[in-house]
């Protein structure tokens, strides 16, 4: 059975044994019905055992499937195959309910396989793959689901190979390994045990309506700061890596983050782009997030690190989505967004790094700091989504004076006490205000209007944040539309009416920060 959209796991036994079966054998299958075919690898899941995870597209109809294995001697693996009936999802996740992810025809928006918007709200709890036990994951899910959270940003391996600690879950400098050679430098030695505890950890997420962002190997400055093996990975090992990643996990709602925290050029990232693309038969999201030097050279980095203007493999093909990086000093910083945003070809355009809650400081990015930035920068053109930060929260700090980062990205707080700061409340509130409009592909207007710039679907939808007491109007509208005020720091709605002439005025209800919205 193949419940529509729901993820199916097929378990095959090799015949024959090998050295390391995660290096040297390739398995696939393919599955048909009438003019669909889809093909999906496999990933082995230690022993004999390799597993296929596939998730129908349809609702009805018999999926016909057969194995390939690059070792055609082994009957388990190679000539496989079955039968699968296809049912209609009947469940309420909305994740799995409205289909897997891609992107929207405009190219500016993630939406889900049949139309509906999925607007990204993103947490960064990075570490969270190889140091939460599933109980806090569970607590993590419940506060996030609560506050409108729909994606999580994970380093998908402890990336540094020099970071020190014992082995383990919810103690003092403890982590798991994803793979046993990575601090020497690779990528082949893997731990199967460590993915299995991960397959829990995911599923935790996508029952409460959060995505995982699967990024394989950090390039930048990773969990400690104590070498990224991202940066020098052998490009072969950290292609078959996203395969695996891709074979796991891309049949329930998955993003993937192929280069993190640096210039998106390192040898490894566009043939891992490319492999992403030939095994996700469903063609989801798929991009790049960078470190914040796109226009400058600070003393501290590499040149050939900087002045990559978020735009990295921008003409390929496989490349959904490019987020910036505007770093962590406190500042509002809106150009990188607004630039990228006219970038050709069009790609799906979000900050992926404002500066952190608490980090390095108690006041930096506080409260509605968060707020203020989210809504700016989606003004400015990050029309893919809003991404949070907060420092003990993206290290995953066990208790709040756990020892080991640096002063400026450290806090002293808990990932459970940072989970609750304050700031966190407010992109969750702008995404669920964004939530029920007609969204994907709304586009930036030029010239602002008067007053403040606006997003627009011009005579059909328009989005609007004022920071204060002012008055705007909007081109292009029509009578009998209706408009409506929100309070962004609640999400409560303040005002509403109609539009009673195309060329109406329109002041802000009170003198703190409104959201006006004029749609059909």
């Amino acid at each position: 059975m193949a419940v529509q959209w729901e993820e199916t796991e097929i378990t095959l036994h090799s015949s024959r044994i090998y050295t390391n079966p995660y290096t040297d054998v390739e398995v696939y299958a393919d599955f048909t019905l009438d003019n669909h075919k889809i093909r999906r690898p496999a990933f082995w899941d230690g022993g004999d055992i390799w597993k296929i995870r596939f998730a129908s597209p349809v609702s009805e109809g018999e999926w016909h499937w057969k194995s390939f294995c690059s070792d055609e001697e082994d009957s388990g693996l190679h000539g496989q195959g079955g039968v699968l009936l296809a049912e209609k999802y009947s469940d309420n996740n909305p994740l799995i309910k409205h289909g897997l992810l891609k992107m929207s025809p405009g190219k500016r928006n993630v939406i889900h396989n049949d139309g509906t918007l999925f607007f990204l709200v993103g947490d960064t709890p990075w570490a969270l793959p190889f140091r939460a036990t599933t109980a806090d994951a569970l607590i993590y899910a419940q506060n996030r689901q609560t506050k409108g959270y729909n994606a999580a940003l994970l380093m998908t391996v402890q990336p540094d190979m020099e970071a020190k600690g014992p082995e383990g879950r919810g103690k003092d400098q403890a982590f798991e390994r994803g793979f046993y050679d990575l601090s020497d430098g690779h990528l082949n030695d893997i731990n199967i045990g460590y993915f299995q505890y991960f397959d829990q950890l995911r599923d935790i997420l996508i029952d409460h309506g959060i995505v995982p962002v699967y990024q394989p190997v950090f390039q930048g400055f990773g969990w400690k700061g104590q070498y990224v093996l991202g940066r020098d990975a052998v490009p072969s090992e950290y292609v078959r890596y996203c395969r695996y990643l891709v074979a796991r996990y891309g049949a329930k709602p998955a993003i993937w983050l192929v280069s993190a925290d640096n210039n998106g050029l390192d040898p490894c990232i566009a043939p891992s782009g490319k492999e992403i693309e030939k095994w996700d038969a469903y063609k989801q999201p798929t991009g790049i997030h960078y470190n914040p030097f796109d226009d400058y050279w600070p003393d501290f980095m590499n040149k050939h690190q900087c002045f990559h203007e978020n735009k990295s493999h921008q003409n390929a093909s496989w490349l959904d989505f490019q987020w910036t990086q505007t770093g962590h000093s406190n500042e509002h910083i809106f150009r990188k967004v607004e630039k990228m945003y006219d970038n050709k070809p069009t790609k799906a355009v979000a900050n992926g790094e404002p500066t952190y809650e608490g980090i390095g400081k108690p006041e930096f990015g506080a409260g509605w700091w968060q707020g203020e930035d989210a809504w700016g920068q989606l003004m400015a053109g990050g029309t893919m989504g809003v991404v949070y930060g907060a420092a003990g929260l993206w290290q995953w700090k066990i208790r709040a004076d756990e020892p080991g980062w640096p002063e400026w990205a450290d806090a002293n707080v808990s990932w459970r006490d940072a989970i609750d700061l304050p700031g966190s409340m407010y992109p969750g509130i702008l995404g669920k205000i964004i939530k029920s409009l007609d969204f994907a592909d709304i586009e930036r207007q030029s010239p602002p209007a008067k007053g403040a710039q606006y997003l627009a679907k011009p005579g059909k939808l328009y989005v609007c944040y004022l920071d204060g007491a002012k008055e705007i109007s909007l081109p292009g509208l029509k009578a009998g539309m209706t408009y409506q005020w929100f309070d962004p720091k609640t999400g409560n709605m303040v005002e509403e009416g109609k539009v009673s002439t195309p060329g109406q005025q329109f002041n802000t209800p009170a003198p703190n920060p409104m959201v006006l919205i004029v749609r059909e």
